[in-house]
């Protein structure tokens, strides 16, 4: 096999469309810490000295929106006019609706409640949307992150936009800014990591830092730390290896530079190009949307399945109708390294012996209804081997080798 290669990138908690992002997921978990019950979709929008929150809510409890959006701005680092956005002098305009009731009702009351056809309390509510959700696995990052399952070209890529944010928080680079982007190239050989080819940072900074100052900063606190040395090429990781501003300077930035929104960066949340994608966007919404609570456990049930051998790369489609409880259709792609066969992985999962892929059922197993999804608003959703998330937990490992390896 030929050699190839593949690029993925993130952005940090900086960057206008994760600002937004952050906001929108911080007001989630407020309302769901006070009535788990809730049903959330908020919307974000960040400009130039402006943030737009709207959407539609029902829930039994006060929020403070206007808050939340300000407290967020300035934890992430937006609290002076160094950088073009205050948190604390920005204007906040909130416009939130009621849930429409339709949806409500749908998801309060599935179509198989309604038939007669509910079989236990899972089958009781419904999807709160139509649509498709990826989950993905992979052993190719193992060597270098035990546990992540991930493409290795976005989880490097989310890990340097961790550690661009983390030097700038503690002083270690204390002439950058929150807005950034990280892009990797890796490059494969038979299908597996070999080097990584290129590296690239965009890093705001303040007005007049020397392009090699900034260059030089980033090589030794950002990318020698995060870059395993079994990947550096033969030349190394410098010169046109990494790549960091090549427009030149990057000094305007965040919302004053680009206008930001929740849910544009889903590839970024995702597996940052390595797998399928349904279109559905994360940030704002309470685990009852399908787009969020399934994407989530199509990925627990991928790792658990690439973990138990079943498979060494592993693509699960999921689909749903809005007010159905169970699932349309479940797909499995293994790219021929399944050590059993995908009707037989597809048949086992559409039996729910292990894995339920009802709303209510992930709801309850991977205990959504909980305040936990700020902390997943930027560096990715997925492979985040540095927070406890339910997940991203490989738990069912024993059972999925019982059902399909014996």
């Amino acid at each position: 096999m030929k050699d190839y290669l593949f690029t993925s990138e993130s952005v940090t908690e900086g960057h206008p469309d994760k600002v937004c992002d952050a906001i929108a997921d911080a007001i989630l978990d407020d309302i769901i810490a006070r009535d788990a019950e809730s049903h959330v979709a908020v919307e974000v929008l960040a400009t130039t000295g402006l943030v737009v929150v709207s959407g539609e809510v029902s829930c039994g409890c006060y929020c403070d929106m206007n808050g939340i959006a300000r407290s967020t701005i300035q934890g992430i680092g937006y609290h002076s006019a160094a950088f073009g956005f205050d948190g604390a002098t920005c204007g906040v305009f909130v416009s939130v609706d009621d849930q429409s009731s339709d949806i409500a009702e749908g998801v309060r009351k599935s179509e198989e409640e309604r038939l007669g056809t509910a079989e236990d309390d899972f089958d009781r509510q419904g999807a709160g949307d139509q649509g498709m959700m990826f989950g993905y696995a992979c052993t190719e990052s193992e060597r270098f992150a035990p546990g992540a399952y991930m493409p290795l070209p976005i989880f490097l890529a989310h890990r340097l936009a961790q550690q661009l944010a983390q030097v700038r928080k503690d002083g270690t680079i204390d002439f950058i800014g929150p807005d950034g982007k990280t892009q990797v190239t890796v490059r494969y050989r038979d299908g597996e990591p070999v080097c990584i080819e290129r590296v690239l940072i965009a890093a705001q900074h303040l007005e007049g830092v020397p392009p090699d100052k900034l260059k030089q900063a980033l090589l030794e606190t950002v990318v020698r730390p995060v870059i395993p040395r079994e990947l550096y090429p033969t030349d190394g990781l410098s010169g046109d290896r990494v790549l960091v501003n090549p427009s030149g300077k990057f000094v305007k930035g965040g919302p004053l530079a680009d206008t930001g929104l929740t849910g544009r960066k889903i590839i970024v949340d995702t597996y940052g190009g390595c797998a399928h994608h349904g279109g559905g966007s994360f940030s704002g919404k309470d685990p009852s949307k399908v787009d969020r609570s399934a994407s989530y456990y199509a990925r627990y049930v991928a790792m658990n399945l690439v973990a138990a051998g079943v498979a060494d790369k592993l693509e699960l489609e999921v689909a749903y109708a809005i007010g159905r409880a169970r699932p349309v259709s479940i797909a499995v792609n293994a790219f021929e390294t399944e050590r059993v066969s995908t009707e037989r992985i597809e048949q086992f999962l559409e039996s729910r012996e292990v894995f339920d892929f009802r709303p209510a059922a992930i709801i309850h197993q991977l205990e959504l209804k909980a305040p936990l999804y700020r902390q997943v608003s930027a560096y990715g959703h997925f492979g985040r081997t540095d927070l406890d998330l339910p997940w991203e937990r490989i738990n069912r490992v024993d059972e999925v080798k019982q059902a399909l390896l014996q």
